[in-house]
């Protein structure tokens, strides 16, 4: 698991990096340690410092607002579907196949979401090519309305399903166009192993500068953990729990 991985990663680099210093600090001439050298280390890891903490500031609030996009985009998409199936009982028992078709249709949209979960049958697979959504559009157009009444139905059901086509769309474009983050964590990671050499050359290693260094190196490593889990929403240890969709199955159902 990615996530896994790279907080595995920003663990271990600043720990990696403060025994490089520690290593350092013994083998360097004192002249190399002296006052005003030190003076101008602290002022150069300080800037790269406060530039690792805001890019992990600025990458933990980019990830929660996409992760909330996501999931109002997602929940929008469950209440339109019950919406939709609601507008087709109201129709009549005419329209009793399209909310078949449309059971089937959500129940694999849900199975790609959540494989290891059972959404109930998802009937015939499409013909390579169509779109699932055209054809409940079709099958819609095809009603023949015989009052008022069904024909409000019917043009709510059409403007449902061109809000699903959108909500989706949009959903699967957010979710390819989201840059990749494996050069920005790379460069978080070195400059985390820079900094924290820089660190254990000012003091003698001790039990004390030890566990601070590795309370931060944890704290490094939770915010890389949260930063790819909320990048990856229907994946990973923080998912988004698919009992929103349980629960529209049910309604469909009915």
């Amino acid at each position: 698991m990615i996530s896994v991985i790279l907080s595995g990663l920003a663990l271990l680099c600043p720990l990696l990096g403060a025994g490089i210093g520690m290593a350092l600090r013994q083998r360097l001439p004192e002249h190399h340690l002296s006052r005003d050298s030190i003076d101008v280390i602290k002022l150069a890891m300080g800037l790269m410092a406060t530039l690792v903490a805001l890019t992990l500031g600025l990458l933990i609030q980019s990830a929660s607002h996409y992760r909330a996009t996501i999931e109002t985009e997602y929940r929008l998409i469950l209440a339109s579907i019950v919406h939709l199936d609601e507008y087709l009982q109201a129709y009549g028992p005419e329209a009793k196949e399209i909310r078949q078709h449309i059971r089937h249709v959500a129940a694999r949209g849900f199975k790609e979401r959540w494989p290891g979960e059972d959404f109930g049958p998802v009937g015939p697979l499409p013909d390579a090519g169509r779109s699932e959504f055209t054809d409940v559009q079709r099958q819609i157009v095809e009603l023949e309305p015989a009052n008022a009444a069904q024909k409000w139905f019917q043009s709510q059901a059409l403007q449902i399903t061109n809000r699903l086509s959108d909500l989706r769309w949009l959903v699967m474009n957010q979710q390819t166009t989201t840059s990749p983050l494996i050069p920005v964590f790379a460069l978080i990671f070195l400059s985390s192993i820079a900094i924290f050499g820089s660190f254990s050359l000012y003091v003698r290693p001790n039990p004390t500068v030890f566990a601070v260094i590795s309370l931060t190196a944890l704290a490094i490593a939770g915010a890389t953990f949260l930063i790819v889990e909320m990048n990856n929403p229907f994946h990973g240890l923080l998912y988004i729990s698919s009992q929103g969709a349980h629960a529209v199955m049910q309604m469909l159902a009915r």
